[in-house]
């Protein structure tokens, strides 16, 4: 750069005036050939290391009545894995996820299962909605549509268009570079919307030396024929090693037999067996006689794999493998990339989790798994899928790891609010309860120990931002309403201590102050939806149970289930919606609305039963058995363990809903107690929309 093009940046920039592209490539190509530059680029990444909450330990109990243990794993006297590598399911935002696995403690559990080998992910492709999904209840469809924290990420991603999903995927992009191993390699799946600019993007980080194939799933079937342009038959699926360290296994693909035959051009013979062979006859021109080859062993071997992968399908709508989620790949696919960038005992991670393809293939392929997702739906979708293998893998006798449910929870709440604030604690709180106030439609107070606000003649109070609404903060709460004559409250909270009873809150009512608890939604970090009133608090949902216990063995039944899950507004939708039918969500209810060319309306409720709302439940047979321990790096490097107070949920029993089987069951099977003794039993309901219920049963065991 001359003198006279620093001259005219200087006096461009003083005039506030943009620079024109040629000079922003001169300030920042260096010797570079070619600069990847866009509006919103930057070159840091995230580099916060937060610790991860751990929501729930999954291991279906290896050890049965009567059978020998087999299991390679060290397990406790329910056969449960002690030991060894714990895969992850992970719910969060990648970002954060990325930048605390790759800088916090479990850096160091990575390492010594020999590092990251592969990572494969499928990112949003700017097809609509991410983390919007459909429900089928009484023959109806209805639509979960994306909470706002959905909403923002969405709008992150595509808000600005192309460059705003440049700018996601680029921090990502280098928050995996630095995670991988050396030897390790990334595929990253996408289509025609936005594969150039992503093969720029992988070229510029991981280095164009390092790029290995540009592979082309080509799908068969689903033939159209289109007016305006040739029909997208395939999608792309670039892949890229760490480094030169990188090495490919030997994958080879499958042949079909009677196409195989027809490019053999070979007549075909039959033993007296009825086994087929031919006569092989390459390698005459050096000497080599024609021999006997049998067509099953020369089809079955397969042939060399070009980058061009054309056997295999796309899961049609009703393939057994489906799972009710729209951009579900096939295993078959992920069976092929596991096998040939990974070894058995290998870890592998999927960071745009999906309903769990990656991790359910890693686990029939013995390999060890990390697989996270914004979406809420996404991760329940991929917990039932994963028991739903470990059930698999145990039926067959074959061996399996426990996985961990995990989130960043009050950590990744902290971490919004000290990057609002700029770390200044009393501002930060301030302004916390004024945002949530705000989101109410509630008013500030002051002068009280525990309320914040009031709202239509009941008082405010807006549960702490990086600890659960306990028991005894209730208690603080009825004590200051008793002493001012105070007998109404609301109690907003992101999350409420574990075993929060109904019968608790009844007694306080009984007392003299009637308690509402609600759930503040993430969507109160969204200033456009507060300001537009669309932020809906809603009560906590509760379940109620039937314990049956004899000789030192329980067993527990779901009784009843009541949610206050709203999305919709039914009055404001009748006098806005046109002649038709719509399906609408609102205070624990699923309802069809049908409007006439008259205008006459008619609500039907769909979910007439309150078992339609249950789409799985488990238990902890023995909840206090296992404190939950978060690990967090101090400033000097050193890792320091301690207990948050709560404790692991194990969970011991389940059912649910599938696709294949609809149906659940209400009724364990016994659980048998070892010893007598006074346990806490903790029920978890996860309903159709992905949110979880949990109570807590006290029971004595004689």
């Amino acid at each position: 750069m001359n003198d006279t093009d620093k001259n005219r940046i200087i006096e461009l920039i003083k005039a506030g005036e943009k620079l024109p592209k040629e000079y922003i490539y001169k300030l920042f190509a260096d010797e570079e050939d070619v600069f990847l530059f866009w509006n919103g680029r930057k070159e840091d990444i995230t580099n916060i290391a937060l610790p991860f909450h751990s929501i729930e330990h999954i291991d279906e109990p290896r050890k049965e009545k009567d059978k020998a243990q087999t299991s390679m794993f060290e397990t406790d006297f329910r056969g449960r894995q002690l030991k060894g590598w714990t895969n992850k399911l992970i719910w969060g935002d990648n970002k954060l996820i990325l930048s605390s696995l790759a800088n916090g403690p479990m850096r160091e559990e990575i390492e010594k299962e020999g590092g990251l080998k592969l990572i494969y992910i499928d990112p949003p492709f700017a097809v609509g909605s991410d983390f919007g999904f459909e429900i089928e209840i009484g023959g109806e469809t209805a639509e979960k549509r994306q909470s706002i924290i959905e909403e923002i990420a969405y709008r992150d991603t595509w808000g600005k268009g192309i460059s705003s999903y440049l700018t996601m995927m680029y921090e990502r992009l280098k928050l995996m570079h630095k995670l991988l191993a050396e030897d390790g390699s990334i595929y990253v799946h996408c289509d025609w919307r936005v594969s150039y600019y992503l093969r720029l993007m992988l070229d510029d980080i991981f280095g164009i030396d390092n790029f290995r194939n540009e592979i082309i799933w080509f799908y068969p079937g689903r033939e159209r024929i289109s007016e305006n342009k040739f029909q997208s038959k395939h999608d792309t699926i670039y892949y890229f090693g760490k480094s030169s360290k990188s090495k490919l296994n030997a994958v080879t693909k499958k042949w079909d037999k009677e196409e195989r035959v027809k490019m053999l051009r070979r007549k075909i013979h039959k033993d007296e067996y009825g086994k087929e062979w031919f006569w092989e006859t390459r390698g005459q021109a050096n000497g080599i006689e024609p021999y006997k080859k049998y067509l099953d062993e020369y089809v079955d071997k397969g042939g060399a794999l070009n980058d061009v992968w054309d056997d295999i399908q796309f899961l049609r709508g009703n393939h057994p493998e489906r799972v009710g989620y729209e951009t579900q790949k096939p295993e078959e696919l992920l069976e092929r990339i596991i096998k040939a960038s990974s070894n058995k005992g290998d870890l592998i991670a999927d960071f745009f989790c999906g309903s769990g393809t990656t991790a359910a293939a890693a686990e029939k392929l013995s390999r060890k798994w990390i697989t996270t997702d914004l979406g809420r739906f996404s991760v329940h979708t991929a917990r039932k899928r994963l028991i739903g293998v470990q059930r698999e893998l145990q039926e067959s006798g074959k061996d399996f790891r426990a996985f961990e449910l995990l989130n960043l929870g009050k950590y990744e709440r902290q971490f919004f609010m000290d990057d609002l604030t700029n770390g200044k604690r009393k501002a930060k709180e301030d302004l916390y309860v004024d945002l949530i106030l705000e989101a109410y439609k509630a008013k500030r107070i002051d002068n009280h120990a525990t309320l914040h606000g009031s709202k239509a003649g009941r008082f405010v109070n807006v549960g702490p931002l990086d600890v659960p609404v306990t028991q005894s903060l209730l208690m603080d709460i009825f004590e200051e309403c008793r002493t001012k004559l105070y007998t109404q409250v609301d109690v907003l909270g992101f999350e409420f201590e574990m075993g929060l009873t109904p019968q608790f809150i009844q007694e306080l009512k009984e007392k003299g102050v009637s308690v509402a608890l609600k759930y503040i939604p993430k969507d109160v970090f969204d200033k456009r939806a507060v300001e537009k009133g669309q932020v809906k608090f809603f009560d906590v949902a509760y379940l109620n149970t039937r314990e049956k216990i004899k000789d030192k063995s329980i067993t527990i039944e779901l009784t009843d289930f009541v949610t206050h899950y709203t999305q919709d507004d039914i009055e404001e939708l009748q006098q806005s919606m046109r002649a038709g039918s719509k399906v609408v969500i609102e205070d624990g209810q699923i309802f069809k609305l049908e409007k006439d060319k008259n205008g006459i309306i008619t609500r039907t409720v769909l979910t007439k039963d309150w078992f339609d709302w249950v789409d799985y439940w488990a238990i902890d047979f023995d909840y206090l058995s296992r404190k939950e321990i978060i690990k967090t790096k101090n400033e000097d490097g050193s890792v320091e363990e301690k207990w948050t107070g709560n404790y692991l949920f194990e969970n011991e029993w389940q059912s649910f809903r599938t696709k294949k089987n609809p149906s659940i069951d209400f009724t364990s099977v016994a659980h048998q107690y070892k010893a007598a003794g006074k346990y806490k039993v903790m029920v978890k309901v996860v309903d159709i929309l992905g949110i979880d219920t949990s109570k807590i049963i006290e029971v004595n065991i004689e």
